[in-house]
C-alpha cells in the first residue's frame, strides 16, 4: 500500500480571466513593401494581413507579458500573491537562461511562484492551458497563469518575400484557476517531427556563432543575416487546413459536443485563408464567431490565441460563458486543441 497522500485539488478547472498587450507601433503593409518586391493587394489576398504590431526597445518578452499578465489577473479578480505558477510559451526570448518566466513572476509580485518557460512555437498556448489544468486539478497550484509571448519582428527576415509580411508582436495571458464544473475540455495535441523542416529558424545559433561563416546567407549589403524563421508556405497551408481540421473535430468529440453547440471559434492566428478553410471544412454554423484578429495583429505565435479571445470579449463579438473551440499549430510541427469556457 502506498505511503504517499494523495493530492488535493480542484474538481475542475476555467479560465477565469484574458488579457492582452499589443505594441505601440502599428505596421501597414506600406513599411512591409520597402523590402520586398510584392503589393498591399498580393498580401491582403495571401493572408488577410492589413497591420501588425511591432515592438520597440522597451517593449521586451518580459515588459509585454507583465502587461498582459496584470490584466489577467485583474479580470480574474485575485491577487498576484494568489498565483501559484507561472508558465510563459515563447520562442522569441533571446536568453537561453534563466527562464523569462522567473523574472515576470518576481516583477508581478507572486509569491515566489513557481516559474518557467516552453517552446512549442503557435501551439504553446494550448501546451501551457493542459499544464495549467494539470497543476489546478492535481492541487500543486490555485491558480496558473499563462503566457504567450513572441517578438517575433526580431526573428523576421525583411527580405523574404515568403514571410516578411506575416509576424508580429504581442502578448496574451490568462489566469486559469478552480472550477465546480468542466470550463476546460481534454486536449487533443500531438507532433509530427518528420514535417520540423516545413517552418524553422534559418540557421542554428551554434552555427552562427561558431561555425563556417562562409556559407551563411547574405543581405543585399553583403552582411550575414540574422537568424530568422523561414516556412514552406503551401505544405504548411495543406497540413493546417486538412490535418489541423480533423484535431479540431477531435477536440470536439473529446469535449462530448457538435459544432453546433459552439459561440466561437479561436484558431491560431496564422493566416485568414487557414481560418475561412478550415471553418469550410468543420461545417461551422453561421452563428460561430470566428477569430480574424490576424488581420491587425499578424501572425503572433505563441500569443495568438489568447490575444484574439482579449479582443473577441472586448469588443462583445463572444461574451462570457460562451463555449470556444480553441486550436494552435506550428514549428515541430506540434498542435493543441481543446473546447474551452470563456471568462
Amino acid at each position: 500500500m502506498s505511503k504517499i497522500k494523495p493530492s488535493k485539488g480542484a474538481p475542475y478547472a476555467r479560465i477565469l480571466g484574458v488579457g492582452g498587450y499589443r505594441p505601440t507601433r502599428v505596421v501597414p503593409n506600406e513599411v512591409i513593401l520597402e523590402t520586398i518586391d510584392s503589393s498591399d493587394e498580393w498580401i491582403r489576398s495571401r493572408s488577410g494581413i492589413e497591420t501588425r504590431h511591432w515592438a520597440g526597445p522597451e517593449e521586451t518578452v518580459a515588459a509585454m507579458s507583465i502587461e498582459a499578465a496584470g490584466k489577467a489577473i485583474a479580470d480574474a479578480g485575485i491577487s498576484a500573491e494568489q498565483v501559484g505558477a507561472v508558465v510563459v510559451s515563447t520562442v522569441s526570448h533571446f536568453s537561453q537562461t534563466p527562464a523569462v518566466a522567473t523574472e515576470i513572476a518576481d516583477k508581478l509580485g507572486t509569491a515566489k511562484a513557481a516559474a518557467f518557460d516552453i517552446s512549442a512555437g503557435c501551439a504553446g498556448f494550448g501546451y501551457g492551458l493542459t499544464l495549467a489544468k494539470g497543476m489546478v486539478v492535481e492541487g500543486s497550484a490555485e491558480y496558473v497563469l499563462v503566457i504567450g509571448v513572441e517578438r517575433l519582428s526580431d526573428l523576421t527576415d525583411l527580405e523574404d518575400r515568403a514571410t516578411a509580411f506575416l509576424f508580429g508582436d504581442g502578448a496574451g495571458a490568462v489566469v486559469v484557476g478552480p472550477s465546480k464544473e468542466p470550463a476546460i475540455g481534454p486536449t487533443v495535441w500531438g507532433s509530427e517531427g518528420d514535417k520540423s523542416e516545413t517552418i524553422k529558424q534559418t540557421v542554428p545559433w551554434d552555427l552562427f556563432h561558431f561555425g563556417d561563416r562562409s556559407g551563411l546567407p547574405l543581405d543585399r549589403q553583403g552582411n550575414i543575416k540574422f537568424p530568422a524563421i523561414t516556412q514552406e508556405g503551401q505544405a504548411v497551408f495543406r497540413w493546417a487546413v486538412f490535418e489541423m481540421a480533423k484535431v479540431a473535430q477531435q477536440a470536439l468529440d473529446a469535449a462530448g459536443i457538435s459544432a453546433d453547440d459552439l459561440d466561437v471559434f479561436i484558431p491560431h492566428q496564422a493566416n485568414v485563408r487557414i481560418i475561412d478553410s478550415m471553418v469550410k471544412t468543420l461545417k461551422l454554423p453561421e452563428h460561430v464567431t470566428v477569430a480574424r484578429d490576424v488581420r491587425t495583429t499578424g501572425n503572433t505565435s505563441a500569443a495568438s490565441i489568447p490575444l484574439a479571445m482579449e479582443r473577441l470579449l472586448a469588443t462583445g463579438e463572444a461574451k462570457s460563458g460562451d463555449t470556444a473551440l480553441v486550436i494552435g499549430f506550428g514549428a515541430g510541427l506540434v498542435y493543441a486543441a481543446t473546447v474551452v469556457t470563456l471568462p
